[in-house]
């Protein structure tokens, strides 16, 4: 993650931030908050949910990702804080692949029906299904019983067994990988860089409009009349 982190900061010449989400369980929901800050503080954001194996927490990750700034919280001597806090600046693009699976379908689903940004990358896994926990049999065997599937508008029960096709086809090839070429980011910066370019990033304002609230002059000191200067003993 780490170095596509870095790839992703030279590509775009610092201009977008990198989420990797690899589940969306706990310990994806914790990778996500860690990274959270500081990736949204950038201009555009790359969301990466390539080979996300699932889980049930993707609705609290869209919900970070639907905030918007309609303002800015500003302190003397710190950075500008946007209100809502970590929430996207700018354009977001999303990831996905083959391996992205159950809820990782699902919020690549999510990403596209809502608005979100463009998804990049290959068709997700295609499959929703939830099921119990395992059940044994008399003679060893271990089964499991799907219980719960998703429908979505626009999609239907479609997601199933077909997955989410992306906006743009990307593929990163063996060659790619051999001789360290990352296309698939490659493209998504790409993407993001574009859209920047008609939709800038929301920006804190500078200090030209602050109200002046410094204390007002004091009027003018006007000189009183000296008191009668009386003798001793009257």
């Amino acid at each position: 993650m780490a170095k596509r982190r870095q790839v992703v900061r030279e590509l775009s010449d610092g201009q977008c931030g990198y989420l990797h989400i690899p589940d969306m369980g706990g310990s994806g929901w914790a990778q996500f908050n860690r990274d959270v800050r500081m990736e949204m503080s950038r201009p555009a954001l790359i969301v990466d949910v390539r080979g996300n194996a699932g889980g049930n927490i993707s609705e609290l990750v869209v919900e970070k990702l639907t905030r918007t700034i309609i303002g800015w919280d500003l302190t003397r001597d710190a950075q500008p804080v946007s209100y809502a806090s970590n929430a996207p600046r700018g354009p977001l693009v999303a990831l996905a692949d083959e391996a992205t699976s159950s809820d990782g379908d699902m919020i690549t689903a999510a990403f596209k029906l809502l608005g979100l940004g463009p998804v990049v990358g290959q068709r997700t896994w295609g499959g929703v299904v939830g099921m119990t926990g395992r059940h044994q049999l008399g003679d060893g065997t271990v089964i499991t019983v799907p219980m719960n599937a998703a429908w979505f508008e626009s999609y239907g029960w479609s997601v199933e067994n077909k997955g989410v096709e992306p906006d743009l086809e990307a593929l990163r090839t063996p060659l790619d990988w051999a001789e360290g070429r990352y296309a698939v980011l490659d493209d998504a910066v790409r993407l993001a860089l574009e859209l920047l370019e008609s939709n800038p990033p929301a920006t804190p304002p500078n200090y030209r409009g602050v109200p002046d609230r410094s204390r007002p002059k004091l009027p003018p000191r006007t000189s009183s009349p000296a008191a009668p200067r009386t003798s001793p003993g009257t």
